[in-house]
Formats: C-alpha cells, sequence, structure tokens
C-alpha cells in the first residue's frame, strides 16, 4: 500500500478546488484532476474513495474554515454593533484572500452535497451565532427578528459588496474597490435596520 505524501496531497486538493470551480461539480472528473495535478489517476485513491469523497472533504474543510474565521478573535460580551463588525471584517477577508474556496463553497451550498453533509456538521456555528443574538436581543441591542430575515439584513449587502468587488465594477458598470469605509458606511445602515 502506498503511503501518503502531505505535499502532494495539499497539491490535488488545491488543484481540486480550482477544477471544481472552473468545471463544476458536473465537468469535474478524477481523470480531470489527475492531469491538473501531475499525478497517476491511481494517486487519488490514496487520498480519496471518489469524486463524491473528495467533494465532500473539501466541503468539510473549506467549511470549518469558513466557521473558524468567522468567530476569529470573536468576544461573545461584546456589543452587538462590535461582534457583526468583526464578523463582516472577517467574512470579507476570507473570501477576498480566498477566491477560489469561496467559489467553491458557494457552489457546495447550492449542491446536493451539502444535503448529504447533515446538520450536524453547522451544529456549532449555530450554537455561537445563537449565543450571540439571544444575547444581543436580551440587551436590548437587537431587534427580534425571524432567523431568514435577520440574516438576509445583516449580510446580504456585505455579500453583494464582496460580488462587486470580485466583479472590480458596481451595477452601473462603473469600477469599485471595497474600501473599509464603504463597508462601514454599508454596514451602519445594516446596524440602522436591526436595532430596536
Amino acid at each position: 500500500m502506498r503511503l501518503r505524501d502531505e505535499q502532494k496531497e495539499l497539491l490535488v486538493r488545491t488543484k481540486a478546488l480550482e477544477l471544481l470551480v472552473a468545471e463544476g461539480f458536473n465537468g469535474f472528473s478524477m481523470h480531470k484532476l489527475a492531469k491538473a495535478a501531475n499525478v497517476s489517476p491511481a494517486t487519488l485513491y490514496i487520498y480519496f474513495q471518489n469524486k463524491e469523497d473528495l467533494i465532500m472533504q473539501l466541503g468539510i474543510e473549506v467549511g470549518q474554515k469558513i466557521q473558524e474565521v468567522t468567530f476569529e478573535d470573536f468576544d461573545f460580551e461584546e456589543s452587538f454593533e462590535a461582534g457583526l463588525w468583526k464578523q463582516w471584517k472577517n467574512r470579507a477577508k476570507y473570501v477576498l484572500e480566498n477566491p477560489i474556496s469561496a467559489a467553491f463553497i458557494e457552489q457546495f451550498r447550492n449542491s446536493p452535497y451539502k444535503k448529504k453533509l447533515g446538520e450536524e456538521y453547522f451544529q456549532e456555528f449555530r450554537i455561537n451565532m445563537t449565543k450571540f443574538l439571544k444575547s444581543a436581543i436580551k440587551k436590548g441591542e437587537l431587534i427580534p427578528l425571524p432567523k431568514e430575515v435577520f440574516w438576509t439584513l445583516a449580510f446580504a449587502p456585505l455579500y453583494q459588496l464582496i460580488h462587486f468587488a470580485q466583479d472590480g465594477h458596481n451595477m452601473a458598470g462603473e469600477p469599485f474597490e471595497l474600501t473599509e469605509d464603504v463597508m462601514y458606511l454599508t454596514f451602519k445602515q445594516v446596524i440602522k435596520s436591526l436595532q430596536p
């Protein structure tokens, strides 16, 4: 039995993410990955059982990283506004610095693979967000809203700004760069919609 090579495995995972984003889940194949990573197709099966296993492993890996980054340097005792701003900065930084991983996780979230992963995978993230939101409501810093409404108001504007930044232009075709000032201006409007 062949041994795992950590450098080779990292290369394979990196190339897999690139190919999955470029080709989509249906256009991706283990053969294409082997060619892109310059390894034998048999080498891939040292690391993954099959295409589905590879996609699931990458979904877990990237999803966990995003969850970690979201709560990086996070203090559940700080104000709702400060905590949400920290999440905005953490999320924006991750997505802008890791565009391939961010594009992959969007594909993953909108695929049948997410359902196969199971709800327990997201449990820790949900627990942390619920703790944060309940504390903010209790302190009178957040109006009680259905989760879907909160999520839409709290994060959709951020992700739209990120899309403009990734495109390099706004919806009118004018050049756009996401600065902290623009992000904060948007954030302050979001906060107004969420606070009593």
